[in-house]
């Protein structure tokens, strides 16, 4: 079964990609909690952290968002490469990647335990929608 990791309170896990959610960067924080090694991310789509309870209806806005040049803010349930799961608050951030093309600056911090709550009734309401 899996059990969820927690982030302490100065985690601040930061990834750049490209237009296409490829991984360009993962900093050391990221790589830890997720359970990756640098050379394991890079390259790779993001979504090699998505959890299954999260909802498709949260990425679409997601995607719809950063698309149009906004900032996306929300919470996202993460699974780490053993399986188990973490929680963050992520704000996501339409940049010029280091390769001069348009991307994707992701920056996230510790989830409170009522947020939390709060999103995982709304994330399983939404799933229980896509059924």
């Amino acid at each position: 079964m899996s059990k969820e990791i927690i982030l302490d309170e100065y985690a601040f896990l930061v990834s750049e990609t490209n237009e296409k959610g490829i991984i360009l960067f993962a900093n050391d924080d990221f790589c830890t909690i997720a359970g990756y090694s640098v050379d394991e991310l890079i390259g790779h789509p993001h979504n090699i952290v998505r959890h299954p309870d999260m909802p498709k209806a949260a990425f679409k806005d997601l995607w719809e968002t950063i698309r149009k040049g906004e900032v996306w803010t929300g919470y996202v349930k993460n699974a780490t490469k053993g399986g188990d799961y973490y929680w963050v608050y992520a704000t996501i951030f339409p940049t010029t990647t280091s390769e001069g093309t348009k991307g994707f600056l992701s920056c996230r911090r510790k989830a409170s335990e009522e947020e939390i709550v709060t999103y995982t009734k709304l994330y399983k309401e939404l799933k229980e929608k896509e059924k």
